[in-house]
């Protein structure tokens, strides 16, 4: 009965130890096999962030980035060159950069600037100079009972008052001998008219050319612009991005010859304005001209009547 109790003791130990054994085998493997794995947050690859899909096109020309750089380093790098660049925009600049057809429209429109400030300089030194001889004439003659003595006291300084007796002294001269004082009259006013004519052309020359750049220089100016912003838009398809960087540019050498338009353009109707004036004053000078040579005509015409008729009684009494 011992040895049976023995038994027994024995064989229920055996059979607890390898029960253990069985449960604690597993857990061993499990913490063997665990360095050897990896953990799938380990077996993911560290994500590669993409370069940005279009850069700014100012950014093309800057030096070039650390390779070792973030691609949030570097983008912002490529941000700062843009901005730099638009800082150093200038019209010398924004000119030589811009498209062939919008530089011959800036140079077009600052040769006509250049011809609006040359007539005015031209045509203010020449109407303040027949002005004021014109003037100077009528004060010599305003005493003068003849056409002779007015051209005498005139000398022989060329004038369109001078033009005017001269015109004056031909009809009646070619009149001599015809009693009808009102057709002689009316053929010396006939020649005074187209000598005041003559003198408006001659004193409008280049105000037509003031008033064609003034009323086109903005739309030459405008062409200039539509055909830079349409360049403009050809760069942002062509880069396949909206950034202002590429934007700015372009647009911006457009707007300058629209700018260079109205700066040729604005100069041009003040001017024309100014001579329209000017040259309506200098107009009514010469009205007066013509009158005073009208006026010594029809006074040699009544002494030519008197003294033809003293004559004749004279004659008669004899």
């Amino acid at each position: 009965m011992k040895n049976m109790s023995l038994s027994r003791a024995m064989t229920f130990a055996v059979v607890s130890t390898l029960a253990m054994l069985s449960l604690a085998a597993p857990s061993s493997a499990q913490q063997g096999a665990a360095p050897a794995g990896t953990s799938p947050v380990a077996q993911q690859a560290p994500a590669v962030s993409q370069p940005p899909a279009a850069l700014p096109q100012a950014a093309a020309t800057a030096a070039p980035l650390d390779a070792a750089a973030t691609p949030a380093e570097r983008e912002g790098k490529l941000l700062k060159a843009a901005v730099a660049e638009l800082r150093e925009l200038s019209p010398w600049s924004m000119f030589k950069s811009a498209d062939v057809l919008v530089k011959a429209v800036m140079i077009g429109l600052a040769f006509a600037s250049l011809v609006t400030w040359t007539i005015f300089i031209a045509k203010m030194i020449e109407l303040t100079v027949i002005q004021r001889k014109l003037r100077a004439a009528l004060a010599k003659i305003a005493d003068a009972r003849s056409l002779a003595e007015a051209q005498f006291a005139l000398g022989s300084k060329g004038s369109v008052l001078a033009s005017l007796l001269a015109a004056a002294m031909r009809e009646a001269r070619l009149s001599a001998g015809i009693t009808s004082d009102a057709g002689i009259k009316e053929r010396a006013a006939s020649s005074f008219t187209e000598i005041v004519r003559a003198e408006a052309r001659r004193i409008r020359l280049g105000m037509g050319l003031l008033a064609t750049i003034g009323a086109t220089s903005p739309f030459v100016g405008l062409f200039g612009t539509v055909w830079g912003i349409m360049n403009s838009f050809i760069g942002i398809s062509k880069a396949q991005t909206t950034n202002l960087a590429v934007v700015a540019p372009g647009i911006a050498e457009a707007l300058l010859a629209t700018a260079i338009g109205l700066v040729a353009a604005i100069p041009a109707v003040i001017i024309y304005n100014h001579f329209t004036r000017v040259t309506k004053g200098y107009m009514e000078l010469v009205s007066r001209a013509s009158g005073a040579a009208g006026r010594l005509l029809s006074r040699d015409l009544d002494r030519t009547h008197v003294s033809g008729g003293q004559h004749s009684r004279a004659t008669a009494a004899e």
